[in-house]
């Protein structure tokens, strides 16, 4: 049976972009629990940016701004098609994974705190209820006090996990999250940690020329470690 585009379009939004996010969440939530601090936030960032660009698609918005999350939120914000409102610390994460996130290499320092996870699920419940056309979802709202409503997506990946009891991937999506799963949680019981780490090259600028002959780096870091001094 053919398809139309627009019934192409938000398949392939939804296919490779909020399911494919589902399970950046998920992988980002495993190794925040292993205190992998560079995978964490990159795992992070790739699941923040999916679901913004399957809301960008669903929307007919453009979604070519690569790993920058502030330029898909202007995008989606100036186009007057979607009021995402989203709360201050889910604005405030999404900042910090776009100075962080994309960095793999430990190109910048980084740092991250155990109860980060917590954060993550928030930004994904608020951002994940937009990546669908029906309406219901988008009106669920969060209060002060009370527990997240529970927003599912029918069919979708994340509650295909949910439903199966026996799912590999259900026990760390369900651990101690507040925003997903079929009980209602008030209290998260989390593992208390903090990890910083230093790029060389914060340590040691003077050797970005000597770097540069072996690995590739873009521009604007470039720039960054030309003007920055040794700590």
């Amino acid at each position: 049976m053919s398809i139309t585009k627009d019934q192409f379009l938000n398949d392939f939004a939804i296919r490779c972009f909020a399911e494919i996010a589902d399970g950046d969440y998920i992988a980002a939530r495993m190794v925040s629990r292993g205190q992998m601090v560079v995978q964490y936030l990159w795992a992070s960032q790739q699941a923040i940016e999916k679901y913004l660009k399957c809301i960008l698609l669903l929307n007919r918005l453009p979604a070519k701004d690569g790993h920058d999350l502030g330029a898909a939120l202007n995008v989606i914000k100036d186009s007057g098609k979607v009021q995402l409102d989203l709360t201050k610390p889910t604005e405030r994460f999404i900042e910090y994974l776009d100075k962080c996130g994309q960095y793999r290499y430990l190109e910048i320092s980084n740092s991250a705190f155990g109860d980060d996870i917590v954060t993550l699920d928030r930004a994904v419940w608020e951002l994940r209820r937009f990546c669908t056309l029906a309406p219901q979802p988008r009106q669920a709202q969060l209060r002060d006090g009370d527990p997240a409503p529970k927003v599912r997506l029918p069919g979708r990946y994340l509650e295909k996990i949910i439903d199966d009891p026996k799912h590999p991937a259900r026990e760390a999506l369900l651990w101690q999250n507040g925003f997903f799963g079929n009980r209602i949680r008030r209290k998260a019981k989390l593992v208390k940690w903090w990890k910083a780490m230093n790029s060389p090259l914060f340590l040691n600028p003077q050797f970005l020329d000597h770097v540069l002959t072996y690995v590739t780096m873009q521009e604007p870091l470039r720039k960054l470690y030309r003007t920055h001094k040794q700590p």
